[in-house]
């Protein structure tokens, strides 16, 4: 662009100190020199809106290219509106609420055809439609259930049952060629012995190995808490989503805020007693609050999206627009064979 790009295997100052040359960056490989002299570039424009327009044009003449395939059918309205959204999740995120409530204001009216309802019930799984496209949903429950032994489960937290029912969704989705869409509402996996001797490890893994083998379009939208391995099992930045949003109630970290400064204080205080201080109930409880406080601030989804950990931060009521723009690209690019990797029942 006139004035303001440049190309150069060597900048000004650089040349100045290797060979004893003044020249300026627009000499040295501006638009006018690199359009007009070098032959580097193909065009050169005005400004940015003349850059988009010219970028336009040319991808309006690429002939068509053999797609993914993926299934669409005429749209149908939600059954709940959009505005319905600020109702259903809860101020700060702290209060149980029916994650298939939520789903009413993005997925297709009636289109939702729920996995294993009873089984593994703090993750929702199941085949819906948005804008028409066709989708396999994943999605963490924050009520609170209990599994087919009557022992309770807390919402928003992984189970083994409910890791097994993911990864076999997941896999048939792959299958199937159904984009993937992840909405997020974690604090991570379920921890203690009950669960280790449960084999919460291999469960999780499972999921995790089902996720970074996925080749079908995915998508992830967070909602809520997305702490720990739970981002990860929920197709987080580093499983490669095509699109990660975050709404503004969002908060993404290792941990949540309560679990990492009590942690974080622990570990402090520990450190300092061993060196002889010790610390008064008032003092510790400060410290956690100090920590707290830094935390928190850490865990919002503006800190997030400013180091690419989510694509944006959108509101609320977009989620179903955006998802739907998004499949609609996905759709133009084929789906590589579908390799499971080791995944060991």
């Amino acid at each position: 662009m006139e004035g303001s790009g440049s190309i150069f295997l060597a900048g000004p100052y650089l040349v100045k100190a290797a060979i004893g040359e003044d020249v300026d960056s627009e000499t040295l490989g501006g638009a006018s020199t690199h359009a007009e002299i070098s032959g580097v570039t193909d065009y050169k424009l005005p400004n940015d809106q003349a850059c988009l327009d010219k970028i336009r044009d040319l991808i309006g003449l690429i002939g068509a290219q053999p797609k993914a395939g993926i299934d669409r059918i005429k749209s149908v309205k939600p059954s709940a509106s959009e505005n319905d959204l600020f109702g259903i999740f809860p101020e700060k995120g702290l209060k149980p609420y029916d994650m298939r409530t939520l789903l009413e204001s993005i997925i297709d009216a009636n289109s939702f055809n729920e996995y294993k309802a009873e089984y593994g019930q703090t993750i929702v799984c199941g085949y819906a439609r948005i804008d028409g496209w066709a989708v396999g949903i994943v999605a963490n429950q924050r009520l609170i259930t209990k599994n087919g032994k009557g022992e309770m489960q807390f919402g928003g937290v992984i189970y083994s049952d409910s890791a097994d029912k993911a990864t076999r969704f997941i896999l048939n989705c792959n299958q199937k060629k159904v984009p993937l869409v992840f909405i997020h509402d974690v604090t991570g996996f379920m921890v203690g012995t009950r669960s280790e001797h449960g084999g919460i490890i291999k469960d999780g893994a499972k999921m995790v190995n089902a996720v970074a083998n996925s080749t079908v379009p995915k998508f992830t939208v967070v909602v809520g808490n997305s702490f720990g391995a739970g981002n990860y099992a929920m197709c987080g930045k580093a499983y490669d989503p095509r699109l990660i949003v975050a709404w503004p109630s969002a908060k993404i970290a290792v941990m949540g805020g309560n679990q990492a400064a009590s942690v974080l204080a622990q570990i402090q205080i520990s450190s300092q007693k061993a060196k002889g201080k010790t610390y008064s109930k008032e003092e510790e409880i400060n410290l956690v609050d100090e920590i707290k406080m830094r935390y928190e601030e850490q865990t919002s989804p503006t800190y997030a999206a400013a180091r690419l950990w989510v694509d944006a931060v959108i509101d609320p009521r977009s989620t179903r627009q955006l998802l739907s723009m998004g499949i609609e690209m996905a759709d133009h690019a084929p789906i590589e064979p579908f390799n499971v990797g080791v995944i060991q029942t």
